[in-house]
């Protein structure tokens, strides 16, 4: 299932010539000077296709890999409050006025990751430019051939839209890539998306291509976007009736919540659109196997190599504990009863974990002190952490790969570890979340406390899933007992919990955070939602008397979208002035 992502070492040369990427972009044509008499059959559009894919990674030449990682670790989790940068103050140090919302535009991240996504944009077009110039295509060929191209075009835009907000659009008629960005690219994202719903077909040869129901998925997330929420609203339920993956697997959520992030269960039922990752492909480097988390493994004295960043906050944590009568969670004042920590402790110091109730998906998305770390043994504390008073005590977990697999699925041929788990764009549990706001904000509050259940569900029905002890603590390869690792307490939410719109929005949000906590979302989430101000003011006032990486940070509106790179400004430049503007208050 994995065959594309070689497949895109193989193509990359053809993709580079046909749209290079260089700091100037904006001022070149999207299809580049290869010419149309080599390329011009269907084998030239599957190739340009492949390396519109590959540019899905973001490491695409543009910088370092991690500036650009599509799992947004940085730009959604660590300036969304759950996760710290990590590491320690003078590493990656241009992620710290992005943490403490002081960014200024000439900071390289935001750079990289524009031309990042442009390099995206730029080779979906190229593919579509092709398109038009071939000849003999059967009808359903061709609209696969576009809808793909557009389906992956209006996902790059909107990444853009989403970091960025006014953003110039390109696309495969622009003839002076020279492009304002005065106009609110929304309506092109929901064409493309529409095109490729309407479409795609609903399986594909390969799981790595888009197919009709991602395409549907990720149109009802940019409706949702623009709080068109009756259109949404029909687009999902027709997805969740009727959806099914690339490789024909209804829509569905695994048992195993831990399945999702496993290189061995992925692509599953759950997994409506991911970028695939492929270790060992024979490159001596990792290319292809996430590059854009090569940082975040635990570091120093872990088995995992590099590098300590992006580490999940106690305001994350403490965002799982739950009543141990109820197994609901307590929602406003859930940093009341902080769950314990071994912050300030050695690791030779004896240290006892928390012994009161969590919701068990904390420990397949959290490291603690004292716990199994997949099978890589108990997490022991500050031994694995850099900068314990700057970044905090925990360890991320979901993009973790297990020891026992290691040589299959982790990549050693670089400085820093590369992995095959995918990074997920978007799955089955995150729709139906986003269903069941729509479904709250048009009334139809019965039906979004059924999708929220049906999330919680799978956690309540399957305690043989849930974390357990080892065997034999000083053999984790010899497996794990009967025995759960913590106190873990977790119920459905009763019909009370929904009765009024803003009550059911309440918890909907919540229960986003705790299922797709440190997958990239929450920034984005608190921003469209209207509630960043408040909420990232309240984590920077409560984490930032635990560590001092954030300590005195300020977030206010403006923050609410990254700076248009100025690099890109000042190549927009011509005798009347800059073409592209800057966002507000930058």
């Amino acid at each position: 299932m994995k065959n594309l992502a070689i497949l895109f070492i193989l193509m990359i040369t053809v993709t580079i010539i046909v749209s290079g990427c260089t700091d100037d972009f904006l001022d070149k044509p999207a299809f580049g000077s290869l010419s149309e008499e080599v390329l011009s059959d269907e084998k030239g559009i599957q190739s340009l296709l492949i390396g519109a894919y590959g540019a899905l990674d973001g490491d695409v030449g543009v910088g370092a890999s991690w500036y650009a990682a599509p799992s947004n670790w940085h730009f959604g989790d660590a300036a969304g409050g759950d996760a710290h940068k990590g590491s320690e103050p003078s590493d990656q140090s241009l992620l710290n006025s992005i943490i403490n919302y002081n960014s200024t535009s000439d900071n390289e991240y935001f750079n990289t990751k524009w031309r990042a996504l442009y390099e995206g944009v730029s080779r979906s077009n190229a593919v579509l430019s092709l398109l038009n110039t071939v000849e003999g295509l059967s009808d359903s060929d061709r609209n696969n051939y576009e809808g793909q191209a557009r389906f992956l075009r209006g996902h790059y835009y909107f990444e853009l839209k989403k970091m960025f907000n006014m953003v110039p659009w390109i696309d495969e008629n622009t003839e002076d890539t020279n492009v304002p960005n005065d106009t609110d690219i929304w309506p092109n994202i929901e064409a493309d998306f529409l095109f490729a719903y309407e479409n795609l077909p609903a399986t594909q040869p390969e799981v790595a291509f888009a197919n009709k129901w991602a395409g549907g998925s990720y149109l009802a997330k940019t409706l949702l976007y623009q709080k068109k929420y009756q259109e949404a609203n029909v687009i999902f339920t027709e997805v969740i009736n009727s959806g099914v993956t690339s490789n024909g697997l209804s829509y569905d959520l695994v048992d195993n919540f831990h399945d999702n992030f496993n290189a061995e269960t992925e692509n599953n039922s759950e997994s409506i659109f991911a970028i695939q990752m492929v270790a060992n492909d024979g490159t001596n480097d990792i290319g292809n196997a996430n590059p854009g988390r090569r940082l975040n493994y635990p570091f120093p004295n872990s088995p995992l190599r590099c590098c300590g960043f992006y580490q999940p906050t106690q305001d994350l944590v403490n965002s799982f504990r739950t009543d141990e009568v109820s197994g609901l969670p307590f929602f406003d004042d859930y940093n009341d009863n902080p769950v314990k920590s071994d912050q300030g402790l050695l690791s030779s110091e004896a240290f006892s974990p928390d012994d009161q109730s969590v919701d068990p998906r904390l420990d397949w998305t959290v490291g603690r002190r004292g716990l199994p770390y997949h099978d890589w043994g108990l997490h022991p504390g500050k031994f694995w952490i850099r900068a314990q008073d700057y970044g905090g005590p925990y360890s991320p977990k979901k993009h973790i790969y297990w020891q026992y697999h290691a040589a299959e699925f982790s990549d050693q041929s670089s400085w820093s570890p590369g992995s095959a788990i995918n990074v997920i764009v978007i799955r089955f549990a995150d729709l139906l979340l986003m269903a069941a706001e729509t479904e709250a904000e048009v009334g139809s509050l019965d039906r979004a406390l059924e999708y929220v259940n049906r999330v919680r569900r799978r956690m309540v029905d399957h305690p043989e899933n849930w974390l357990k002890t080892y065997t034999d603590s000083s053999d984790p390869l010899a497996g794990f007992s009967t025995e759960f690792a913590a106190n873990y307490n977790i119920s459905l939410y009763p019909g009370g919990y929904f009765t009024t719109k803003d009550q059911a929005l309440e918890v909907i949000r919540y229960e986003r955070r705790v299922e797709l906590a440190m997958e990239g979302h929450r920034f984005f989430d608190l921003v469209r939602w209207g509630v960043a101000q408040k909420t990232l003011t309240d984590y920077v006032n409560y984490e930032g008397s635990i560590t001092t990486d954030i300590k005195g940070a300020s977030f206010n509106e403006k923050n609410s979208y990254y700076p248009i790179p100025q690099r890109q400004i000042d190549l927009s430049t011509t005798s009347e002035g800059p073409v592209l503007k800057q966002n507000p208050g930058y």
